[in-house]
């Protein structure tokens, strides 16, 4: 029995495939699922299982699925690679107890994971993933069983057409009509990810032109990241200065991550997209309720809220927090600099595919651009410019970063005045200016995240420099 300590991060347990991503534990965490339902007696429901484009994601998909199949609980099997918020939905809409998605969303091509979903289609809770975790560690015997015995015994049923649910609840949120009288011209970059089928239906339904880059399955994503950034997006960025287009959207392997590319070519980052879409649905649509960003998302959307009398709620790194925090308050809209939100009404997860659409909406409603729509909100809020870098240290160094930070809380000297610091995820630092810096390590990879916001580039890398030189990384 392998000892693999399974960690379930920020976005469920994520590891590189052939090392501790194998056979034995993509089963270990099956068991431990189940192990769970009988503890919360609740194998009395099916559980509904998906899988991404990545090497191994199928074949891991069916071992974890012959498992819950053996073992009492009936399994709803996608048969075809599929975004995440495709099985929040379809937990959601069911009323089911848990999903799985088999998927290491953004990271590089040589990890996988496992992400669990719970009641009413949210991420798995800290509480929930915790006691996962020790339940995992106790399984000793893993049996041995047979996919194709589970589908002809009936313990697992292949889902019938499991898109159209899902599709027709979004095009009932959204103003078709805005869209098919625009008539907007749009280049989609799928990064070779699983959120392609969905994203054309809803535009052609649209009566978009969309065409399409990126989209055949390459479980090296073309080399890239398969996460938009600008960056990444270089063959979007071409595409769309070339073909003329109206817009540029992307999203990452599993289509919980929106990167935008303008017209003009201009890259439109997670921060302006959070921006924008509850500027829209708040002065536009007449929506009322506060919004909700994590520690190292832009201090603008405060800005806007307030403007509008609404409150911005704060909350760790991790979308489990922020849907949480979703429902506690009402908000309208949360989501995170890493390019995921989620909007009122819809599933309790990141959805890019939704986050798309509802852009495409804006634009056409309010017949700008997206570049001129943030030169609105900067004009109306100042200009808000976050810099970030990851980076990566040798293993034994975490405890030793850990200690300075966390346990001895020193700081760097910077050269603005602090406000005050905040320990609950991480370190963040709120300067007097308004500007803050955030030092963290990872929930999903080996590193550690310095994210800072000024009025300007330089100023916000200048944080991330003394950070950097202070712990000597």
């Amino acid at each position: 029995m392998t000892n693999t300590n399974i960690h379930f991060g920020t976005g469920g347990w994520r590891a590189v495939i052939g090392d501790d991503f194998i056979r034995e534990n993509i089963r270990r965490v099956a068991c431990g699922v189940l192990k769970l339902m009988e503890l919360e007696n609740k194998k009395d429901k099916p559980v509904v299982i998906g899988y991404d484009r990545r090497f191994l994601s199928e074949q891991a998909a069916k071992w974890v699925a012959e498992l819950f199949a053996a073992n009492g609980v009936k399994v709803w099997f996608i048969g075809r690679s599929s975004p995440t918020p495709l099985v929040m939905h379809t937990v959601k809409d069911k009323e089911l107890h848990y999903g799985i998605e088999i998927t290491a969303s953004h990271n590089p091509s040589q990890y996988n994971g496992i992400k669990l979903i719970v009641d009413e289609g949210r991420d798995a809770p800290l509480e929930t993933t915790e006691l996962l975790e020790k339940l995992i560690a106790e399984v000793t015997e893993i049996p041995e069983t047979d996919f194709d015995r589970q589908v002809k015994l009936g313990n697992i049923e292949y889902m019938v057409n499991p898109f159209n649910k899902f599709l027709d609840d979004i095009i009932g949120l959204l103003d078709m009509k805005a869209l098919r009288d625009r008539g907007l011209r749009v280049v989609f970059d799928s990064m070779h990810g699983s959120g392609t089928y969905p994203l054309l239906v809803i535009f052609h339904t649209a009566r978009c032109t969309i065409d399409t880059i990126n989209i055949n399955k390459d479980a090296y994503f073309g080399g890239q990241m398969p996460a938009p950034s600008e960056k990444g997006l270089a063959h979007l960025h071409n595409a769309v200065i070339s073909g003329g287009y109206d817009l540029g959207i992307a999203m990452d392997g599993d289509g919980d991550r929106l990167g935008v590319i303008n017209p003009s070519g201009r890259y439109i980052n997670a921060n302006e997209i959070l921006c924008m879409l509850y500027y829209y649905l708040v002065k536009y649509k007449g929506w009322k309720g506060p919004v909700v960003r994590n520690l190292a998302t832009t201090h603008m959307l405060d800005k806007i809220a307030e403007s509008f009398g609404e409150t911005c709620y704060e909350v760790p790194v991790g979308f489990k927090y922020i849907s949480s925090k979703i429902d506690e308050v009402d908000a309208v809209l949360g989501g995170e600099s890493s390019g995921g939100l989620t909007v009122r009404g819809h599933i309790h997860g990141k959805d890019s595919i939704y986050a798309a659409s509802l852009f495409a909406e804006m634009v056409s409603v309010i017949g700008k651009t997206p570049a001129e729509i943030v030169d609105e909100l900067e004009a109306a809020y100042g200009k808000f410019v976050m810099a970030e870098d990851n980076l990566r240290f040798a293993p034994e160094a975490k405890a030793e970063i850990d200690q300075i930070i966390m346990a001895d809380k020193k700081l760097p000297e910077f050269s603005e005045k602090i406000s005050r610091v905040n320990y609950e995820d991480g370190c963040k630092v709120y300067f007097e200016n308004g500007d803050f810096v955030i030092c963290r390590f990872s929930g999903t990879e080996p590193l550690l995240r310095i994210f800072a916001e000024s009025h300007d580039k330089q100023t916000a890398i200048s944080y991330i420099d003394a950070f950097r030189e202070f712990l000597h990384i």
